[in-house]
């Protein structure tokens, strides 16, 4: 089994999921594009991830990638239908490359923080094996505002209420990380555009309080991140 992921930035990597493909016998091939990599043909893979990034859906100007980008995950899952995981960016893409809307989340979602499933995530393949409430890394400043047609929302937070969607019955994303380990939180830290909006948020030292509740939490959230790996490829099997 085959999976294409593109990745936006070096340090937003697949996390744990690196170590969730290699047990499951799963190949990778990742497009680092914000270092120029060039999006290959789709005819070769199985799945596709798509992961978090400090730039925005909207900043094409910037990043001229991003519409590329956009219209590779648009023939994916409405024209190929293949399987299809989004995780913070990868969220709001798909929501904005089939004809959703992101705006500004306000206050930007920062913490270690509860999400709460659907009652439609009960009957979801993936999320009706997570508990009904758990804890997961936010670290977002926008949200999907309007879904795209055929949306089903399968969980939410106080804050934010679309944090996990499927579409169809082929692709699913999560505003939340998943994907984390030990290190992560401090070395996003290091980001200045991540620092710059955790310290206007939370104040001084928020970096270190945020490390040790994620590391409070990082059994849960990594067994939590199995689960919808593991389930994800059984999906894709069936």
């Amino acid at each position: 089994m085959k999976f294409l992921i593109f990745q936006h930035l070096a340090c937003e990597h697949p996390g744990i999921f690196r170590h969730c493909m290699a047990t499951a016998g799963v190949s990778q091939t990742v497009i680092a594009l914000d270092e120029g990599n060039v999006i290959p043909s789709l005819n070769d893979f199985d799945a596709l991830i798509v992961l978090g990034g400090p730039m925005n859906v909207w900043d094409d100007v910037q990043f001229p990638w991003l519409e590329e980008e956009k219209a590779a995950i648009r023939k994916w899952v409405s024209d190929l239908k293949r399987p299809y995981l989004g995780l913070c960016l990868g969220h709001q893409l798909l929501a904005d490359a089939l004809g959703g809307r992101c705006t500004w989340q306000d206050p930007p979602e920062i913490g270690v923080l509860d999400i709460a499933l659907t009652s439609e995530a009960k009957r979801d393949p993936i999320f009706g094996h997570l508990p009904s409430r758990f804890k997961a890394l936010q670290w977002h400043s926008v949200q999907i505002d309007v879904p795209p047609t055929g949306a089903t929302q399968l969980a939410s937070s106080e804050e934010c209420k679309w944090q996990a969607m499927r579409v169809g019955d082929n692709a699913w994303s999560v505003q939340f990380h998943i994907e984390i380990e030990a290190e992560t939180i401090r070395t996003w830290g290091g980001v200045d555009v991540h620092r710059q909006v955790l310290t206007a948020e939370k104040g001084e030292g928020a970096l270190e309080a945020l490390d040790k509740m994620g590391e409070r939490h990082m059994k849960e959230m990594n067994a939590n991140a199995s689960t919808i790996f593991e389930h994800f490829v059984k999906a894709i099997r069936v």
